[in-house]
């Protein structure tokens, strides 16, 4: 029932779905026999004859391709990595159009000619999507309107994935969202691996200090897991962040790039999205919570079987989930490969936020509740 730290965390800093503006010129940046491999496995399994594919910023286990046919038409591919995933990458598709079913805005998938929602018979494992097109993520531009919407958006899709098969909402109680002494076991073996190091660049060194920052308030954290409720934990999106949510001017176009439908805590999933360290430093402490609080009626609204101490106690569990978790300041030790100004912006702005949290969090949530009464 905890969050997936590793999940939840690597996510966050990279691409959406569907990326908002036009590709580059075709195969600039993409493998030549990769993009004929797709061509094939998209004329044979889908009856699409592509005028132009192009690579476009990859997520976590999938290569990413802009891909527009001869009537100009867009889609968008993912082609997996390894066959070894196949089921539960199937089972997070299968999740998103259960969503779009529920009447959920998300990208619809595109099935084979063999109605398959993957196809695996081909050269390459691939899915095949409905392309949202003059968008761009959430992730730092929710502000003014797109506050609400993202609430209804995200109150929607809970509400419709509460009725899902895979699992029934249930209460747990809410410590149980962090293992303390786990938390610590990672936090005191990152110092060390650090302090271990012969040398430290500028980020390493900034990521030590920090992990240090987190390990002083561990206890803190503690005392406000022991006072949280009992929350509910039902099948969730599973990586609801910044960049898998995609907004056209004021609106939620689509939500994207589900997970398989697993249980977790539904405030953990509304305070994710809603405090998104980039729309949380872009705004403004203020600003932030005004929006916030915008976020919270509208999901409310939009999901009002869902119990109120879900929003009510949603600023301690994000709170709490951030400071408890090592990713990314753990990245230059644990996954190098993902190191990069990007991931770098995002730890600094993510740990910022989450000492922001903890210092004003009987202010913030004060305020919360005066909104949600």
């Amino acid at each position: 029932m905890r969050f997936d730290e590793e999940t939840m965390s690597t996510a966050a800093h990279q691409p959406a779905t569907a990326p908002a503006a036009a590709p580059s010129t075709p195969g600039r940046t993409a493998d030549g026999e990769q993009i004929t491999a797709i061509a094939d496995t998209l004329a044979l399994a889908y009856g699409l004859h592509p005028a132009e594919i192009t690579r476009i910023p990859e997520g976590t286990a999938t290569d990413n391709y802009a891909v527009v046919d001869q009537t100009g038409h867009w889609y968008f591919a993912k082609v997996y990595r390894g066959r070894d995933r196949l089921t539960l990458d199937r089972a997070s598709v299968e999740l998103s159009e259960y969503a779009a079913d529920g009447g959920v805005a998300t990208a619809r998938a595109i099935r084979t000619r063999g109605h398959e929602l993957i196809e695996t018979h081909g050269r390459l494992p691939m899915s095949l999507w409905s392309y949202v097109s003059h968008s761009e993520t959430a992730e730092g531009t929710l502000r003014g309107a797109r506050w609400a919407a993202a609430g209804t958006a995200m109150g929607c899709l809970h509400r419709r994935l509460a009725t899902h098969p895979a699992a029934a909402p249930a209460l747990e109680p809410g410590a149980a969202l962090c293992d303390m002494a786990n938390a610590r076991h990672r936090f005191e073996r990152l110092i060390l691996a650090y302090q271990t190091r012969a040398s430290l660049g500028e980020f390493e060194a900034w990521a030590l200090q920090a992990a240090r920052e987190r390990q002083a308030v561990l206890g803190d954290v503690e005392r406000i897991l022991a006072s949280l409720p009992q929350l509910t934990v039902q099948v969730m999106h599973g990586d609801l962040a910044g960049p898998n949510v995609l907004v056209k001017d004021d609106d939620v176009a689509a939500i994207v790039d589900f997970g398989p439908p697993t249980p977790g805590y539904l405030a953990w999933e509304i305070v994710r999205l809603g405090c998104d360290p980039k729309s949380v430093l872009s705004n403004g402490v203020e600003s932030w919570l005004k929006g916030y609080t915008d976020l919270a009626l509208a999901y409310r609204d939009a999901n009002p079987k869902a119990p109120a101490e879900d929003l009510l106690s949603s600023l301690r569990v994000g709170c709490a989930a951030k400071i408890c978790s090592t990713f990314p300041l753990s990245a230059p030790v644990e996954r190098p490969h993902l190191v990069d100004a990007a991931l770098e912006s995002y730890a600094r702005a993510r740990h910022e936020v989450a000492l922001m949290l903890l210092n004003r969090l009987p202010v913030l949530e004060e305020a919360l509740r005066d909104a949600l009464r």
